[in-house]
């Protein structure tokens, strides 16, 4: 359940980190001033992508390490006796 939880939560902060360069105007710094990580462009990046980076990286990291134990399994040849 905290699985499921958790890449519920990572999802949503990935989503957050793609959307919300569409969402500020970049060129108006009057759009992202008064948002964290303001007043400066990369403050408001760093707080509003940031988050949803390193869950994609740790969700990354999670799919390709149980990856890696099922083909290490797979190739056991004690498995299924």
């Amino acid at each position: 359940m905290v699985l499921v939880t958790a890449m519920i939560v990572g999802l949503y902060l990935v989503g957050r980190a793609v959307a919300e360069p569409f969402v500020i105007d970049l060129g108006d710094p009057a759009s992202y001033r008064d948002d964290w990580g303001g007043p400066s462009l990369a403050g408001v990046l760093a707080v509003h992508c940031g988050p949803g980076l390193l869950a994609l990286g740790l969700m990354v990291a999670a799919v390709r390490r149980r990856s890696a134990r099922a083909r290490a399994s797979a190739g056991d040849p004690r498995r299924g006796w």
